[in-house]
């Protein structure tokens, strides 16, 4: 009985992070997609793949690497980019959410996303869940 228990945690361990963003190696990422990098971001240097959802998304820049972060189809179309904020630099709107709904808490992250369209969104990670809010700072969803 305890083994079958294990069997079924080890199961559901795999799924899970199978459904998260995994490292893919220069190698192994399509020559579209490489070529709409360099086309769209001349600059990038010192790139890293994951692959998320059957996309790819290259990531570059800064301390952690992963300042700037693109992402791509397979067939190289551009999806979004998401450029590292400093929390402070989300809209004031955006901030006074934060602080009235889940008080004093860390931000862990943040970023501003612009899709292929030119949208702009901001994010903010905090305690396992993304806030996502439109161009002018509105709360739009929260992602767990």
């Amino acid at each position: 009985m305890k083994s079958s228990k294990i069997v079924t945690l080890a199961g559901c361990l795999a799924l899970a992070t199978a459904s998260l963003a995994q490292k893919v190696k220069e190698k192994d990422v399509p020559s579209a997609v490489e070529i709409a990098l360099k086309s769209k971001y001349p600059g990038a240097a010192k790139v890293t793949w994951e692959k998320e959802k059957g996309n790819f998304d290259a990531n570059w820049g800064g301390r952690s690497g992963e300042d700037m972060s693109v992402m791509f189809t397979p067939t190289g179309a551009f999806i979004e980019q998401v450029e590292a904020l400093q929390p402070n630099a989300l809209p004031a709107p955006a901030l006074i959410y934060i602080k009235k709904a889940m008080g004093n808490v860390k931000i862990k992250e943040t970023g501003r996303v612009t899709d292929a369209v030119g949208k702009i969104t901001y994010e903010a990670e905090i305690k396992h869940k993304e806030l996502i809010f439109d161009a002018e700072g509105k709360l739009v969803k929260i992602e767990k």
